[in-house]
């Protein structure tokens, strides 16, 4: 049932707040009282800065008389904030852009939350980590006939850039395309035994927030799965981790896109695994993969399932 992530869905509250004429002394007490590692400070109810317990500690190190000492005289300002209906992509964003830990989540120019670095990271580790990706190189599509599945369908499409059949290198990837049908919500619901209502009971389905039904999250992006058949080689999956950010509906053509992005030696990769529906991002994520040698065999036919 995938929904895009959201700040309110991970930020820490209530918010702690301090005056401008709040002491240093004072400020680390409330700190400690409540077990938090930051202060918004608020004037008239507007948020006007933000102390962080390195910030402090920092200062307590500097000054002889910490009762002295002003939060206006130390704090960050201006604010950098957000919205609770933010997106954690938009946050990671706004962190990257203003070289930043956390940003103060506003409602009604009040402070409703916080939202940090670690948050995000426990929710979505590689929102983080795919900011540091290049994604600006040019590519060269090409096409490889693909010799390693047992069977194809006329509707599914395969496309894939670089490849080459003795060795993998970062930058190659692969694209496969095929539309996501009620036969294919159906015998996933059989075959995993994920019989939710939202997916299979229109009726239900449109009481939900969705207002529709819509396909499995687990399906679609097993479409990344499919993708990944496709590289040279015989691909074993280590590891995977996603982010669902919009529903599919059924019906809707899917693409999954994956592309090496480095490298540990022993045949083992590291990839982008995206889902779009049209040109809507759907699912996000990063995979880790060991790659075997293809087996040399003879070519079998079968059937599709029905």
């Amino acid at each position: 049932m995938p929904v895009p992530i959201r700040i309110h869905e991970l930020m820490s509250r209530p918010v702690v707040t301090a005056s401008r004429d709040t002491t240093l002394s004072e400020a680390a007490t409330r700190c400690y009282e409540n077990d938090i590692g930051s202060l918004v400070v608020v004037d008239d109810g507007a948020v006007v800065g933000i102390v962080t317990g390195d910030d402090m500690i920092q200062m307590l190190g500097e000054v002889s008389d910490p009762g002295e000492r002003l939060l206006h005289s130390l704090m960050s300002s201006p604010v950098v904030t957000t919205t609770p209906d933010a997106s954690v992509t938009e946050a990671v964003e706004r962190m990257r852009e203003h070289d930043i830990a956390r940003l103060v989540v506003v409602e009604d120019d009040e402070p409703v939350g916080l939202v940090s670095s670690d948050d995000i990271l426990r929710y979505v580790p590689q929102v983080f980590h795919r900011q540091e990706l290049d994604e600006s190189k040019e590519v060269t599509r090409s096409s490889r006939v693909q010799s390693d599945t047992v069977y194809e369908q006329s509707d599914w499409e395969f496309e894939s850039v670089g490849l080459a059949d003795d060795h993998l290198n970062v930058g190659d990837r692969v694209e496969f395309t095929k539309s996501i049908s009620e036969q294919d919500v159906r015998a996933f619901a059989a075959a995993s035994g994920d019989t939710n209502r939202l997916h299979l009971d229109e009726g239900y389905a449109e009481q939900t927030r969705f207002g529709r039904r819509i396909a499995h999250g687990t399906l679609v992006s097993g479409i990344i799965s499919a993708a990944l058949a496709r590289l040279p080689g015989l691909t074993i999956y280590l590891s995977q981790d996603l982010s669902f950010h919009a529903p599919v509906d059924i019906g809707d053509r899917v693409t999954a896109t994956c592309e090496i992005v480095g490298t540990f030696g022993e045949d083992k990769y590291e990839l982008t695994t995206d889902v779009h529906a049209g040109d809507e991002l759907v699912v996000e994520g990063e995979a880790t993969v060991l790659i075997d040698e293809a087996i040399e065999t003879d070519r079998t036919e079968a059937e599709a399932v029905a």
